[in-house]
Order: C-alpha cells, then sequence, then structure tokens
C-alpha cells in the first residue's frame, strides 16, 4: 500500500505541514537551510480531503502539546470512519496516548537516539505496539530482532539509497521512509531487473 508521511506542527493555531522548524515568526530552517517564513505553509485540513483511502497517511507529531494530538484527532475523525488507512507517530511519545484507544489509527513509537532506544527498551519490554519508527543508523540484527518481539511493525528512516534499503529489508525491516522516495524506489527496480 502506498503511504504519503508528513510532519505536523501546531503554530498560531493551525495544524501546518512541513519539515522545517521555526523559531518564531520570522525563521525557517532545518540544520543548514534557511527559508522564507513568509512563504505559504500548507496546512493538515486541505491534505486530508486529497489523500484517498488506498492510500496510508503517516502524521509525524512534532512538539511537546498535547492540543496537537487532541486537534489532530478530530481532524482525522472523517477520515478513519471512511475507512483511510491512518498512521501516527511521535518522538514525543506523551503525545500518541490520546489515540491509543481509537480505532482505526495506528500508534507507532519512533526512536531517534540511542538513549531514546534504551527508554524505549524499558518501558514496553514485553508489551505489544502498534508499530516502532526507528533512526536507521540504529538498527543491526539484534535491534530488529528485539523490536519484531514487541511490535510487527517496525519502519526505519531515512533509508536513501538501494544497498541500505536491501540491507534493512534483509534485517525484517517492515517499512522504509525516504527523502528520496523516487530515487530509491528507482534504484531498488533496477537493482531487481539485473
Amino acid at each position: 500500500m502506498p503511504a504519503l508521511e508528513a510532519d505536523v506542527h501546531l503554530y498560531r493555531g493551525r495544524l501546518e505541514l512541513r519539515h522545517l522548524k521555526t523559531a518564531g515568526p520570522l525563521l525557517l530552517w532545518d540544520r543548514w537551510r534557511l527559508a522564507n517564513p513568509f512563504s505559504r505553509r500548507l496546512v493538515l485540513a486541505e491534505l486530508l480531503p486529497v489523500v484517498g483511502r488506498e492510500t496510508e497517511l503517516v502524521l509525524d507529531l512534532k512538539g511537546w502539546s498535547t492540543r496537537l494530538s487532541e486537534r489532530v484527532a478530530a481532524a482525522l475523525e472523517p477520515r478513519v470512519a471512511a475507512g483511510g488507512a491512518t498512521t501516527v507517530c511521535s518522538r514525543s511519545w506523551r503525545l500518541l496516548e490520546p489515540f491509543r484507544a481509537a480505532r482505526g489509527i495506528r500508534v507507532v513509537h519512533s526512536v531517534g537516539s540511542e538513549r531514546q532506544l534504551a527508554r524505549l527498551r524499558r518501558r514496553f519490554a514485553g508489551n505489544a505496539l502498534d508499530g516502532v519508527s526507528i533512526h536507521e543508523r540504529l538498527l543491526d540484527a539484534g535491534t530488529v530482532r528485539e523490536l519484531q518481539a514487541i511490535s510487527r511493525t517496525v519502519l526505519a528512516w531515512p533509508v536513501n539509497t538501494a544497498a541500505r534499503a536491501r540491507e534493512l529489508t534483509a534485517l525484517g525491516v517492515t517499512g522504509l521512509i525516504s527523502d528520496r522516495p523516487g530515487e530509491l524506489h528507482a534504484a531498488l527496480a533496477a537493482a531487481k531487473v539485473r
């Protein structure tokens, strides 16, 4: 099933979809990139009507405010009621709590550091999670097996080369998140032809 992933930020009362972070109203940034803070920003209400039920929508919740979770849950109600495949994930796990009892929404705990991985191991040992999304640099055969013991879904990010994609799928990773999905898909398709 194809999937579309978007980062969701609650900013000035709006559910904005953007990868860039904000430092007040005058700066949008990410690592070494700056962007025009006055450019138009896509909001969740504009995306939801155009993503079909057959496309899984993956929303990565950014920030710390539980108001973000409440607003996203309310916005997703019509999509979920219509049977649209929907996943929410976050590195701030408390943002996921309101979705755990929701039907039709897969809840994925994201892990981006060794420290967070250790916390996941302690907190969820013996539990059954809907999914885990983890930075690819943290994955090896033992870690993938360990994650499979608590979750059927193990997603890796960012996976931008065909070689790493093949390594991770061979280890048992069930999904890949890429910054360059078109290039990755083409590279994998070409590798299968040869």
